[in-house]
């Protein structure tokens, strides 16, 4: 089903808004998140698991949410990972890729090819 509405924003656009409450659905194999504000969302496991960087035999034990700022969940698995996950994790589209990674190692390469120039 499609809906007119996108309720996830664009990363760096969403409004805050305390989790209420975070829980895993096995049958899903995914994670509802219910705001105060009264939007519900499910987070496919397999998102937090690669943002996390939890291995894939790990098993969800306990979803904590933080009470005093409502901010983020936590998820403890049976191999004693954690995951932590914010509430702009759910509420908002992931960000663009952009090009900065190889302008990165460009600079490094120039960096060091600056380097070996003054050594010599």
């Amino acid at each position: 089903m499609k809906t007119s509405v996108q309720l996830k924003k664009p990363y760096g656009t969403g409004t805050f808004s305390r989790i209420r409450n975070a829980r895993y659905l096995g049958w899903e194999d995914a994670f509802d998140v219910e705001f105060e504000d009264g939007l519900c969302f499910l987070e496919p496991h397999r998102g937090i698991r690669q943002a996390n960087r939890i291995s894939d035999k790990a098993v969800p034990v306990c979803v904590e949410v933080d009470k005093e700022l409502g901010s983020h969940f936590r998820v403890i698995y049976d191999t004693a990972e954690v995951a932590e996950v914010s509430w702009a994790f759910v509420r908002e589209l992931p960000p663009a890729d952009t090009p900065t990674q190889p302008r990165r190692r460009q600079c490094m390469t120039r960096l060091m090819a600056t380097a070996s120039r003054r050594k010599v």
